[in-house]
């Protein structure tokens, strides 16, 4: 695996990537809090398939760039950096793949750019209507958001964070998957990370972004792209409900739910997600 910096103009994305360089390419997005470090069981996997696989830290994390600004977090910034490794890799299309805030870019870039997505795969992140739809009309689904109200504070979150190396995060990750599937590397990789200057100011942004603006869809909220979505019944941020009415903005699409896994669905199960992200490249080949 080798590591470059791909550039959207000014904006450096520290990538990982692996596999053949002929290969069709795969562009897979982590979420909050992690890194590129999510994909660490499926990019080997997909490489030896014959997959160019590219994994990059976003915006703000590890060595990537860390713009000032709350604006800079938009989703429509952040699928540009999709696009400018898109670009790089010289694929026209590409098999998009995201987790948790990689999978709201993910579904961002499929609303916006279909024309470059051979296929789409979605880990425990509603489609964007259906997540306000639900926090709407669900009291519940408010309380399990409650640390994305807390984001909006100045200052504050970036002061508490990083007490106790980190305790809020570790403790978050540990309490909310399943035993063993973090191992102490895992951390060791994620804390390097958190303590990259400007790192958690730039990660707490995509929230406050997010708050401040609530974009509509070009072209309408239905996705015609092949896309699965992969969902652990056991997330305890985000509810079931949220992934079958995410479906039926899918007009080629399908649901496979975990009753056994949470929200960490690539660390909980590697090798199922594995065989379901090669049946489903396979199934729509982007050449």
């Amino acid at each position: 695996m080798d590591i470059t910096h791909i550039y959207n103009g000014p904006i450096g994305l520290e990538t990982r990537h692996a596999g053949p360089t002929d290969g069709e390419v795969v562009i897979m997005l982590h979420g909050f809090p992690e890194c590129w470090n999510t994909w660490k069981h499926q990019l080997p996997v997909l490489a030896e398939a014959g997959y160019r696989v590219y994994a990059p830290n976003m915006r703000g994390y590890g060595l990537s760039s860390k713009p000032d600004g709350v604006d800079a977090y938009h989703v429509d910034q952040l699928i540009k950096d999709v696009d400018a490794i898109r670009r790089h890799s010289g694929a026209k299309k590409i098999h998009l793949v995201g987790h948790d805030w990689g999978a709201i870019v993910a579904w961002w870039y499929a609303l916006n750019k279909p024309e470059h997505l051979a296929s789409l795969s979605i880990l425990n992140v509603p489609h964007p209507t259906a997540f306000l739809k639900v926090l709407k009309s669900k009291p519940s689904q408010l309380l399990k958001s409650w640390y994305i109200f807390y984001f909006q504070l100045p200052f504050l979150p970036e002061l508490t964070v990083p007490f106790k190396q980190f305790f809020f995060f570790r403790n978050v990750l540990a309490r909310t998957s399943n035993k063993g599937s973090y191992e102490q590397s895992d951390y060791d990789e994620l804390l390097k990370h958190w303590k990259t200057p400007g790192s958690l100011k730039a990660m707490i942004n995509y929230y406050r972004s997010a708050i401040r603006s609530q974009p509509k869809p070009p072209n309408g909220n239905t996705i015609d792209t092949p896309t699965q979505i992969l969902w652990g019944e056991r997330d305890l941020a985000l509810s079931l409900d949220m992934a079958y009415l995410s479906e039926k903005y899918l007009t080629n699409g399908s649901l496979t739910t975990y009753p056994d896994a949470t929200h960490w669905l690539a660390h909980d199960k590697p090798d199922e997600i594995n065989q379901r992200l090669l049946r489903h490249f396979q199934s729509y080949s982007s050449r």
